[in-house]
């Protein structure tokens, strides 16, 4: 087969690392627009008179629905033409969606606005993923797509600190009067300033030299692009390893994303943290410790692969599962706001070790035609289940079972109690076939 027309020769590491820097900051300026929504929750209640409930479908199922169904189309493109092209329009496109939040003036025009965000992002990801494992030798791998996860914590992160920054300046000025849109609440103002930087990282994508394809495989058509039904037989020969990392992953990220989004919340209802104080405090949290969770988990499972166990990563994601949950289930009993952060802090930790290699081993074991709209399916399930689920499961127990905005912490450890386990038993499952998944791949190499 021959390499795609968009490809280049093989490239310098410069090149590589510079493509996984700027992807990085594109993740991270996609978690700025997508988080900061977990720092809006009283403000946006309070203008829209909705519940716990109707703003998780906000901050999580209008995103995540769009951003899930989208992927798989937009990442088949990915597969067939020049990623960072595509990369670069999508970012403009989330960022004057983001924008466009600003402008809403009820339930259902920001919904519809936070659809268009998650329609943006849906590219960002399979396309990243498919560049950096081009660029990259899987003994390095890990790595590299965990430097790219950075932008998750980092924009997470920046999202409460920066934005909690924002939002006090924002909500202090109370109704604002802004060029041409009018009169604005402040909480509609910071929409509209964390929307910009998209813009900027736009001009340093389209830099990144498109690599060449590597791990292609044969068809029974000529040239290198693969037809859905190629795509369907080869998914359905791996649908227990496919299937079994999917859904574990899915689950455990419905725990993670939930955490993410009430992280601050929490410390507001739990302990009486101002709105602002809080943000900084979840956003320093985010950033110290699921930084070095995930970097540390990429280490591990570089480190582990290349001892010769070919489901290293898996092992490092299930250590993960082992290491959050009694952490988090500690959140609802915890009576002080230290050790409240302690145990948040050590919960994001491990959430993070997942963070890079999830993906990842979607790449280790699909050839490279595949790669975008394969990770594009996990992405589409984990984003359904964790965005769009996490969230609403975590509001629906604090509104109907325990009935108080108070008992958010108990609705957090409910989850996580009875979520993870399952998650780490669906992968427990599927690890004899995706050893045997890792193995067939070296086939491509």
């Amino acid at each position: 087969m021959v390499p795609d027309d968009n490809a280049q020769a093989p490239v310098s590491g410069f090149f590589a690392w510079y493509a996984v820097i700027v992807l990085m900051l594109a993740q991270t300026v996609s978690f700025i627009d997508r988080m900061i929504m977990g720092l809006l929750v009283g403000p946006i209640r309070k203008s829209f008179d909705i519940s716990d409930t109707q703003y998780s479908l906000l901050a999580g199922l209008a995103f995540a629905i769009f951003y899930s169904i989208m992927g798989i189309p937009l990442a088949r493109i990915a597969d067939r033409s020049s990623r960072k092209r595509l990369v670069a329009i999508a970012i403009t496109f989330w960022s004057l969606m983001t924008a466009l939040c600003g402008m809403a003036k009820g339930f259902w025009s920001l919904f519809v606005a936070r659809i268009g965000v998650g329609v943006g992002e849906a590219v960002l990801s399979p396309a990243a993923y498919s560049i950096i494992t081009d660029y990259f030798e899987k003994k390095t791998l890990a790595r590299a797509l965990s430097v790219y996860t950075l932008g998750v914590t980092i924009g997470s992160g920046l999202a409460y600190v920066i934005g909690g920054l924002v939002v006090t300046i924002a909500m202090q000025a109370g109704t604002v009067v802004l060029p041409v849109v009018g009169k604005r609440e402040g909480w509609q103002l910071t929409f509209f300033l964390v929307g910009a930087p998209g813009l900027l990282v736009t001009l340093l994508i389209l830099l990144i030299r498109e690599p060449m394809r590597r791990g292609l495989i044969q068809t029974e058509q000529s040239g290198a692009a693969v037809s859905v039904m190629d795509a369907v037989r080869f998914i359905a020969s791996r649908k227990r390893a496919l299937f079994s990392h999917i859904l574990g992953v899915s689950l455990f990220i419905m725990v993670v994303f939930s955490l993410n989004i009430w992280g601050p919340e929490y410390l507001m209802r739990t302990f009486g943290f101002a709105r602002g104080d809080a943000g900084r405090s979840f956003g320093v949290l985010m950033m110290i410790a699921g930084t070095g969770g995930l970097m540390l988990g990429g280490a591990l499972g570089d480190r582990w692969f290349a001892k010769g166990i070919p489901d290293a990563y898996s092992r490092v994601i299930l250590l993960s599962m082992a290491g959050m949950w009694p952490f988090v289930i500690a959140l609802g009993f915890v009576t002080t706001p230290q050790l409240g952060l302690l145990c948040m802090g050590v919960a994001v930790f491990f959430s993070a070790f997942q963070g890079g290699i999830a993906g990842g081993l979607i790449q280790l074991i699909t050839p490279n035609q595949l790669r975008g709209q394969t990770v594009a399916l996990y992405f589409l399930t984990a984003n359904l289940i964790g965005m769009g689920l996490g969230p609403t499961v975590v509001a629906s127990a604090t509104d109907y079972v325990f009935k108080s905005d108070a008992a958010l912490n108990k609705s957090i450890a409910l989850c996580g109690g009875i979520v993870i386990p399952l998650a780490g038993l669906i992968l427990l499952w599927g690890l004899p076939a995706i050893r045997k998944a890792v193995e067939d791949a070296r086939s491509w190499e």
